[in-house]
């Protein structure tokens, strides 16, 4: 393995290590989207009881159940849901449906995310479980997860209702949320709605909990959640421009707390840090020799546009590296992979961003093999007579 140190690309970033954050979770898990630079991590990946927060992976299923369609076995957004006796005796945050009802799963939806709605899930659920029960669509969702990678995820339930075995990490409810927003955009809209008031029932809990909807921050998400045991915690989401971050806190003291820890971190990391650009599509990086090639040497250049996220406040270099396994040999197609920039930004992750040939590099000819040939003898000469023996 070769490794050239870029010193061109290293001056580019001049950066001193952002502030660290000293949350008060218990848990959580910062990360910025646009990137995929994890910026902030505590106990995130401890399976926890998530409350209302797990709502979010029902809202998922029901996404893809509407996408797939009615026909196919899912959901049309028009389509009226019954409510069960099970579903009626939900208490805590509801939409206080009965079984006399009939709801749009479009309205359900909106009851999920801006109500909180217990009842609201447990409808979903009962539609689109194999055997018509709860329980079976959290083993549907247990299931979902895993194939999503959320590996520190078992549900008991569809709304996060305290019982044993329901848990989540917050770097999967953070997936979660990422995956909620890039997968679904047009429904995603929704999670920013800040009162939906259902057949007149309870004017008085009409609000979305949410407590940075309207705060000129850019936070337009995901979703709260409060028992005894989790204590209060935030799934959230805010875009400034071209960045956007998602972040989990769980296991705070109070509502009060809640709100100021979700607004706290993101101003932390909008301002701490700022997304620069290392360069586009075919930059060129650096040169690599090439043996028994036409020519000597081949440019690296980056296979696509690069962009990082770097601290803003100045100090300790970050660093840079071209790391490619050498010597590379003739012949090279134009396009090829060949290495990897890496770069270095002190406490945060390393970038590393595909290399690939500049140029096509056709394999040398007769000279240039014979004289490859005659340099190796010369070296081993050099080293002495039980080199060349």
């Amino acid at each position: 393995m070769i490794r050239i140190f870029a010193a061109t690309i290293a001056t580019l970033l001049l950066a001193l290590p952002a502030q660290a954050f000293e949350t008060q979770a218990r848990a959580a898990y910062v990360v910025d989207q646009t990137t995929g630079t994890v910026l902030l991590t505590k106990n995130a990946d401890e399976p926890l009881p998530p409350a209302s927060m797990s709502k979010l992976m029902t809202l998922y299923m029901a996404f893809e159940a509407i996408e797939r369609g009615k026909s196919n076995g899912g959901l049309d957004l028009t389509e009226e849901l019954p409510v069960s006796q099970h579903a009626m005796s939900y208490g805590g945050s509801t939409m206080f449906l009965d079984t006399t009802d009939r709801v749009k799963v479009e309205d359900l939806l909106r009851g999920i995310i801006v109500l909180s709605g217990n009842d609201a899930c447990a409808v979903i659920a009962e539609a689109l479980s194999p055997d018509g029960s709860e329980a079976g669509f959290a083993r549907l969702m247990t299931q979902r997860a895993q194939q999503m990678g959320m590996t520190n995820s078992t549900f008991a339930n569809s709304n996060g209702w305290p019982a044993a075995g329901h848990r989540m990490s917050l770097r999967d409810l953070g997936l979660l949320a990422t995956r909620l927003i890039e997968d679904y955009p047009q429904y995603y809209p929704m999670f920013s709605q800040r009162e939906f008031l259902f057949d007149g029932r309870a004017p008085q809990n009409k609000t979305n909990r949410n407590p940075l909807l309207g705060l000129g921050i850019g936070a337009d998400g995901l979703k709260t959640g409060h028992t005894e045991e989790a204590g209060y915690g935030l799934v959230g989401s805010a875009k400034q421009g071209d960045r956007r971050v998602v972040f989990v806190l769980s296991g705070l003291e109070s509502a009060a707390a809640r709100a100021q820890e979700s607004e706290s971190i993101v101003n932390w990391a909008f301002r701490q840090f700022s997304q620069r650009s290392m360069g586009k599509a075919g930059t060129m990086i650096a040169e690599a020799p090439v043996a028994l090639g036409a020519q000597g040497a081949v440019g690296l250049e980056l296979e696509s546009d690069l962009s990082v996220l770097v601290p803003v406040s100045g100090g300790s270099d970050v660093s840079a590296e071209v790391v490619y396994t050498g010597p590379l040999r003739a012949p090279i197609t134009k396009g090829q992979n060949i290495g990897e920039l890496v770069l270095t930004r002190g406490d945060l992750p390393e970038v590393r961003a595909p290399l690939v040939a500049r140029d096509s590099v056709a394999a040398g000819g007769f000279m240039v093999k014979l004289e490859a040939a005659a340099r190796h003898l010369l070296t081993r000469l050099n080293e002495g007579p039980e080199a060349a023996s």
